[in-house]
């Protein structure tokens, strides 16, 4: 059972591919039976997009066959949005996620918590599978009990080959420390080129065309893949430019998820997105979402990081089609019935108020020049 848990936690690493391989199951089979590692798939995409996570949200509701075989299904899922950002995303939520089990995994082990049907890895294993050259400074290892970090010393090849640019001066070449052909690192550091090589290895072949492969499978995933496309409203969420934040005048779909959320209810995957990409777009930051919503601000400041790319650009707001979608369109006024977008509904209400209020002013004006 130990074997089966960890090849869903980690469905990337070559023995869990070689395990799906070696069961020799129907992916066709599985979608046209509706198996539960559909579903499983279906909420691995759509918390990425999401969430920034394939974390499920109950991680008790699946078993770890359903949770391994959501993996290929869901890369399926990915290749038929057929979406240069969906693919990057998804990417970067299976690596963000693995990064956090590798922690966890890695706290314990250097604990000594060592079980007898052991699920987690060790870093030694996760180095060995990404071909990833590094090695503990010895007396930083001695040391590390009272300071609480460690150095490594790792291969420059493989330093040049995972670390990024757009990471910071830190990562710059001529920053570090370089002896022997290996590059001195931190311990964090090495975590982070990890986290790199996951990301990598989940994007490396994506997205790819399912329907010349198989034309079948991609036909019956489309009932699947409908609920994830509405997650995609690029194209059709205006840029908001409006400058001005002014909650009585938000929709009434996004009010009544600020109240909800006011009220201390937990909102699903769904609606977060939906209410925190709102208000993203609009122009608040982290501690203004976490103090207008009533959520953790650590919380809203992560999934305003992940709304955004490193170019500034802000992963699209869902529309009213997707809105109500997800049961979140309530409360529908006659502007509603004018528009197709939240941002589009408050940038008019915006300029109906401003219209309003210029009125009597110039009015009053005049009426004193008279």
């Amino acid at each position: 059972m130990s074997r089966e848990v960890r090849h869903a936690r980690y469905p990337f690493f070559s023995a869990a591919r070689e395990a799906v391989r070696a069961a020799d199951l129907s992916l066709f089979g599985l979608v046209d039976r509706d198996a539960p590692a559909v579903e499983r798939a279906r909420e691995r995409v759509e918390r990425a997009l999401t969430a920034g996570t394939t974390a499920p949200e109950e991680p008790d509701r699946w078993d770890p066959t359903d949770d391994l075989l959501s993996y290929p299904i869901a890369r399926i899922l990915v290749s038929l949005l057929d979406d240069g950002t969906a693919v990057k995303k998804y990417a970067a939520a299976e690596a963000a996620t693995a990064a956090e089990r590798f922690e966890t995994d890695f706290a314990s082990d250097d604990d000594g918590l060592r079980s007898v049907e052991r699920v987690g890895v060790t870093r030694e294993e996760v180095l060995e599978e990404f071909g990833i050259d590094a090695e503990p400074e010895l007396e930083s290892e001695r040391r590390r009990a009272s300071r609480g970090r460690g150095w490594y010393r790792v291969a420059l090849e493989t330093y040049l080959t995972y670390s990024d640019p757009d990471w910071g001066d830190d990562w710059r070449l001529v920053n570090r420390e370089v002896a022997a052909g290996r590059v001195r690192i931190e311990q964090a550091e090495l975590d982070r080129l990890v986290e790199e090589a996951v990301r990598r290895r989940v994007a490396e072949g994506l997205p790819f065309d399912v329907r010349e492969r198989n034309p079948d499978l991609a036909d019956a995933l489309e009932p699947t893949l409908a609920s994830v496309r509405q997650l995609l409203t690029a194209g059709h969420a205006p840029t908001s430019g409006v400058g001005v934040v002014e909650p009585s005048l938000f929709p009434p779909c996004v009010k009544a998820l600020l109240e909800r959320s006011r009220g201390g209810e937990r909102l699903s995957p769904e609606s977060r997105f939906a209410l925190t990409a709102f208000l993203v777009a609009i122009g608040l930051d982290g501690e203004t979402i976490a103090s207008v919503a009533g959520v953790d601000e650590e919380a809203a400041t992560t999934q305003v990081e992940f709304l955004r790319d490193r170019e500034g650009v802000q992963y699209p707001s869902p529309s009213c089609a997707t809105m109500q979608a997800y049961g979140d369109c309530v409360n529908r006024d006659d502007r509603c019935e004018r528009i197709t977008h939240p941002l589009s509904y408050y940038k008019t209400a915006i300029e109906a108020n401003d219209a309003g209020a210029a009125g009597p002013v110039e009015t009053a004006e005049a009426s004193d020049e008279r």
